[in-house]
């Protein structure tokens, strides 16, 4: 049985097909792993164990009987905002603390039906809405690297869960950065695909216009399978494509590698632009050229993020009223409104009341125009700039914070997401959901006290393979 991670999902994968452990044992080694992690981190809403081992022997039958599954007994953590057959969903809240799918997301379901299995579901800042994982009433996620620091959020749960051994693959949701900051924070790959290339069907949604499932992995090369096997067309996500086919390697050789001055400022920390001067220096000695460009819009992302943001999220939750959807306070006797303002005001937490009632605001007749008709004219004019860039370089090249993990429990005012670290960590991740575009955080060696750093490389949309492959070149 194995006793730690200590292998990637494409090599335990190849043992299992190869008859070198079956998909039992390695789930049930992930199942010891997993509690254990969650001791440390509390990375996790629900174990599955049941339904995992009952899976886990559906695969060794299935390759038994002659089918080749890619990712054969690969244990597989999924973000609970992710609809998952027969096991709990709660998107981080107690609106649907109880909450059980008929059926799984399409990405989740593709993965099952290549050979992984999912062993639990790893907790999230409720619906998504939160940078640090701990915005949660299921208890704040610490970072297994440094239990006095975050995992970041909102995928922290998945990423802690990784980080941690459990698994080595997950699944989380990116609607401003919340695959690629926990990455970055714990040290993995974290990528967030173009908008579309993978199904958001099964995903309970924040802001449907800037969501986007995403994968994080140790391993890069775990990433680009789960990738390709997730990826396509799906009839239950009219948002969904096909991408064009794969071409040949990335050659480096000539590759240019945009710099914008803007995600280079000394608002980001001096360990985080040593990361990205690391990472530039290293594609520059294998043959790449250098591009220094601008966003000179870049610094509004964060505000145009967080009305744009906020407003759909007033919509897509609207459906959470105590009657149809979602948990129930109050009798139906006493009448409509009533259940609805006790259902939402119990069950709903804090941070999500703020950005519903902000969204609320943004979306009103009054406020309307100047709130997030503004913040869509910013959004197109922030996509414009990306486009511009990416026509003078094959890629983007920035930090993906503005520094290591922050300390758990730190209390901020609301005024803070729009100055210093924070700011700037939003300016450089809400960029690519705001334009739809592929983006990958990659590790970047440490910071202070240890811990890790992570870079960001950013490319065209639907550029996603040619993305991944310059990533080889960074680890």
């Amino acid at each position: 049985m194995l006793r730690r991670m200590d292998v990637s999902a494409v090599t335990l994968a190849r043992q299992v097909r190869a008859g070198e452990l079956s998909a039992a044992e390695s789930v049930r080694a992930a199942l010891a792993r997993a509690r254990e992690a969650q001791a440390r981190t509390n990375a996790f809403v629900t174990l599955a164990e049941a339904e995992a081992l009952a899976a886990a022997e559906r695969v060794d039958a299935r390759l038994a009987a002659g089918e080749a599954l890619p990712l054969a007994g690969v244990p597989l953590v999924v973000k609970d905002n992710l609809c998952t057959r027969g096991v709990r969903t709660t998107a981080g809240s107690r609106m649907l603390e109880g909450f059980v799918p008929p059926y799984d997301a399409t990405v989740v379901a593709r993965l099952v039906a290549a050979g992984a299995v999912t062993i639990g579901k790893a907790s999230l800042d409720e619906f998504g809405m939160g940078s640090g994982n701990e915005n949660s009433p299921f208890g704040a996620v610490a970072n297994p690297l440094d239990p006095t620091r975050v995992a970041g959020g909102s995928s922290g749960g998945s990423a802690a869960a990784v980080a941690a051994g459990a698994a080595p693959l997950a699944l989380g949701s990116d609607t401003g950065g919340s695959v690629r900051l926990p990455a970055a924070f714990c040290g993995l790959v974290g990528f967030k695909p173009s908008y579309g290339a993978l199904s958001r069907y099964g995903v309970i949604a924040y802001a449907s216009s800037l969501d986007q499932v995403g994968i994080l992995a140790r391993d890069l090369a775990d990433v680009e399978l789960a990738f390709e096997l997730a990826t396509g067309a799906d009839p239950f996500d009219a948002t969904t494509y096909d991408l064009p086919a794969a071409g040949p390697p990335v050659a480096i050789e000539g590759l240019r590698v945009g710099l914008p001055r803007e995600l280079l400022s000394d608002g980001f920390g001096a360990a985080a632009l040593a990361a990205v001067e690391r990472a530039a220096a290293s594609l520059e000695e294998q043959g790449a050229e250098l591009v220094e460009l601008s966003l000179p819009s870049a610094p509004a992302a964060p505000a145009c993020y967080f009305v744009a943001a906020t407003g759909e999220a007033s919509s897509d939750l609207a459906r959470f009223d105590g009657t149809l959807f979602g948990g129930r306070v109050g009798a139906e006797a006493a009448g409509q409104e009533a259940v609805m303002r006790a259902s939402r005001g119990a069950l709903f937490g804090p941070e999500v009341k703020r950005r519903l009632l902000f969204g609320t605001l943004a979306l009103s007749a009054e406020r309307y125009d100047e709130l997030y008709g503004r913040a869509l004219r910013v959004r197109r004019k922030l996509a414009g700039e990306l486009e511009a860039a990416l026509e003078r370089a094959d890629v983007l090249l920035l930090p993906t914070a503005a520094g290591v993990a922050f300390e758990l429990g730190r209390e901020e005012p609301f005024e803070a997401r729009f100055q210093g670290p924070a700011f700037h960590t939003d300016m450089a991740t809400a960029l690519a959901n705001l334009a739809g575009l592929p983006a990958v955080s990659l590790p970047g060696g440490t910071g202070e006290g240890g811990l890790p750093l992570g870079v960001q490389l950013m490319g065209p949309a639907r550029g996603d393979r040619a993305l991944l492959g310059v990533a080889r070149h960074l680890v």
